[in-house]
């Protein structure tokens, strides 16, 4: 008996401490502002995206997602 309530307390923080690290590095990454320069506003008062931009928020989001699969990975590695 002592075992299975062993096991799901383990369970349960090893899943509270990842939802952790996730919502930290979250954070982390939204307290960072890009720095934009001011450009062209259409009729709306809503800012054009350039081709650049659009490059660069691809980009960002290719990178987020490889250090979320890399802290995933680092993750079950330690595990042991």
């Amino acid at each position: 008996m002592n075992q299975i309530i062993n096991m799901i307390m383990r369970l349960f923080l090893r899943k509270l401490v990842s939802k952790g690290i996730d919502a930290g590095f979250n954070k982390a990454a939204s307290l960072r502002k890009p720095t934009r320069q001011q450009g062209e506003i259409d009729d709306y008062g809503n800012p054009v995206q350039t081709q650049a931009d659009v490059r660069r928020d691809r980009q960002a989001k290719k990178q987020a997602r490889q250090a979320k699969q890399s802290m995933k990975v680092m993750r079950r590695v330690s595990k042991f």
